[in-house]
């Protein structure tokens, strides 16, 4: 057996993380700025009503582009009770998708380069809006999400206290969380006992 061939044997996984690269990746990051810009881009199209669909072909980071192969689409729409035809999801509910994955993304990840193994993360999300403030009925009234509420189940050998370390080390460094919520709308996580 190669030295190469054993080595790949012992890459150590956390929570599905290769933890050695991505410490290789951090001091990567550390010598080379430019290794940490990325852009990120999507392109969209109105179909008909509140239907619009969003492709992503490709991202440039770490100094090159990446495509995806094949591109991913995504459906978007409205309800029938918002006068839609219900073909994807709405714009709102991608929103809480894109927050509660992000979120959860921080959570293993920092969790695996602290190594601390997760066997499971599961979340339920939930968030208030009042449509008089999209139809332009009240200006008191806020456009967006007025709250909304993530409730974490973490299957780990952990406490409490150091689950709910982990919820707010993945609300700290979630790009998402930080960039659309941050001292805008209030999100509250919480660890889920049951």
């Amino acid at each position: 057996m190669t030295t190469q061939t054993a080595e790949k044997i012992e890459e150590r996984m956390i929570n599905g993380v290769p933890v050695d690269k991505l410490y290789g990746t951090i001091d990567a990051v550390k010598e080379d700025t430019e290794i940490a810009k990325f852009n990120f881009r999507i392109s969209n199209k109105w179909i008909n009503g509140g239907n619009n669909r969003t492709t992503i072909r490709d991202f440039y980071g770490a100094k090159e582009t990446h495509k995806h192969t094949p591109p991913f689409v995504l459906e978007a729409d409205e309800a029938q009770v918002l006068l839609g035809e219900d073909v994807g999801p709405n714009p709102v509910e991608y929103l809480l998708n894109a927050l509660t994955a992000c979120v959860t993304s921080s959570i293993v990840y920092h969790a695996a380069a602290r190594n601390i193994e997760i066997r499971g993360i599961e979340s339920k999300v939930d968030g208030d809006i009042d449509l008089r403030g999209f139809l332009g009925i009240s200006e008191e009234v806020p456009v967006g999400y007025k709250e909304i509420r993530i409730s974490f189940k973490i299957d780990a050998d952990l406490s409490d206290k150091e689950k709910e370390e982990l919820i707010e080390m993945g609300k700290k460094y979630s790009p998402v969380f930080n960039t659309v919520f941050a001292d805008k709308t209030s999100v509250t996580t919480k660890l889920d006992k049951s």
